[in-house]
């Protein structure tokens, strides 16, 4: 089966808060219910992979200024029928920002967001399930601009909200800090 490897990660998984938990249990079962949920096709919605990308000190975070929606978001994108979404995290790194040495900070999931995608010329309004991990690189590696992004920057982690400040990037932000030793 496709999807037991995600859903075995996300049973791993304990979400953050209250509003964390309400997104998680609606990925659940949106994945339980949509064999074809790693499939751009879905229309109502599909599962999407990240990767919020942090120094070795935590200090600082890797964004990308989206070009299509013209905000800053981490690194990420559709799972296009792949199963494995610490694959497509992965790829969504190297692909958006161009760094190629990076590990693996934490073990499975590090957040859960579920956000609504609004209607375009090509596709409905339809949702992302979007899991996310924890990775860590190198600042002083070279980054790349690519065709879906107008920048990628090291940002300092108390400025995040100045280049974001949604709830979905802040609760990442605070998981960062209160990690921190």
């Amino acid at each position: 089966m496709k999807r037991s490897n995600l859903l075995s990660l996300l049973n791993a998984y304990t979400p953050i808060d209250s509003e964390e938990q309400e997104m998680y249990l609606e990925t659940l079962k949106f994945v339980n219910a949509n064999p074809d949920c790693f499939e751009r096709t879905l229309q109502i919605g599909h599962v999407t992979a990240s990767g919020w990308i942090v120094s070795p000190d935590r200090n600082q975070v890797l964004l990308m200024h989206h070009r299509k929606l013209d905000r800053w978001f981490q690194p990420g994108g559709h799972c296009d029928g792949d199963p494995d979404v610490l694959h497509v995290a992965s790829k969504e790194v190297e692909e958006e920002t161009g760094v190629t040495k990076f590990t693996l900070a934490q073990e499975g999931v590090f957040d859960v967001d579920v956000h609504l995608i609004p209607a375009n010329s090509k596709d409905p309004a339809h949702y992302h399930y979007d899991i996310r991990f924890f990775f860590e690189a190198n600042p002083e590696d070279e980054l790349v601009i690519n065709i879906e992004s107008k920048d990628v920057r090291w940002i300092p982690i108390d400025e995040v909200e100045k280049y974001n400040n949604s709830e979905s990037l802040m609760r990442m932000v605070r998981k960062t800090v209160s990690g921190k030793d």
